[in-house]
């Protein structure tokens, strides 16, 4: 089961706002680590967090981003599963583009509170992480690629989105999915039977069992999510990216946080 993971661990800031999120990151990568007995590659440096415009942020990123594309590049070609423990959603921005190169025909279910639709047009907080999946399908040019076909792209458990955001995920064709409506049978159908890239930001859940830097209420609960990895089928997966754990946060332990995101992976690790 393990030989075939390659762990990929996100240690550069990638605009992040709070400073949780990198040690989040480093933390699971250590545990799935531990679980798997498989080394970490880990990409980039710790800076500190701010608030800054996706502008300042993206350039800033441009190293990590690239490591973070040669990994997962390198993986696909030994023929290993990427699994990613990433600070923040823009980090995807690296790694999305060469799901689109070396799989092509893949699913990305993003698993998310958020659409991370908006382009520098669109967007309101200026924010780089809710620009990612919009940049990936070539709406926008983040400098790092794109060819990520939004037909082929569902959003599992979006309840977060605004407006203008909602427009350009309607036109282009993303199919998204509330709470109520991820079942692991609705999430299947619309699979069809192709392999599948996850992209999981913790928000996805209800506040309360591993916290995330945005927090949005009526979300899922850890077993639906882990109901929905049973479901697919065995050697769809092509790889797992876990993003936005907030370490630190004093509400919930961070020994019970990981342990949920353990088990909660355990289901596609079969």
């Amino acid at each position: 089961m393990t030989a075939r993971f390659s762990l990929i661990v996100s240690q550069g800031r990638v605009a992040d706002r709070t400073d949780g999120a990198l040690v989040g990151a480093r933390l699971v990568g250590e545990a799935l680590s531990r679980l798997l007995g498989v080394e970490q590659q880990v990409i980039g440096t710790p800076t500190a967090s701010r608030t800054d415009d996706w502008s300042e942020a993206l350039p800033e990123a441009k190293a990590t981003l690239h490591g973070l594309r040669d990994a997962v590049a390198a993986a696909i070609d030994a023929d290993r599963t990427p699994l990613l423990a990433t600070n923040t959603c823009a980090a995807s921005l690296g790694t999305l583009p060469t799901v689109a190169d070396r799989h092509p025909d893949a699913v990305l279910l993003w698993i998310d509170a958020h659409g991370d639709f908006n382009t520098p047009d669109t967007t309101g907080s200026g924010y780089l992480g809710g620009m990612v999946v919009a940049a990936a399908c070539g709406l926008w040019d983040s400098g790092h690629g794109a060819g990520i076909d939004p037909r082929r792209v569902i959003v599992v458990g979006g309840r977060d989105i605004d407006p203008a955001e909602g427009d350009l995920l309607a036109q282009a064709g993303v199919t998204v999915l509330a709470p109520d409506e991820s079942t692991p049978e609705r999430v299947t159908e619309l699979i069809d039977g192709r392999p599948v890239w996850i992209h999981v930001d913790w928000d996805v859940l209800e506040p309360g069992y591993i916290p995330a830097a945005y927090r949005v209420g009526a979300g899922l609960l850890p077993h639906q999510i882990a109901a929905i990895f049973a479901a697919l089928p065995a050697g769809s997966v092509k790889g797992i990216e876990l993003a936005e754990f907030e370490a630190g946060d004093d509400e919930v332990p961070e020994r019970v946080s990981l342990e949920l995101i353990l088990e909660t992976f355990q289901h596609l690790a079969r």
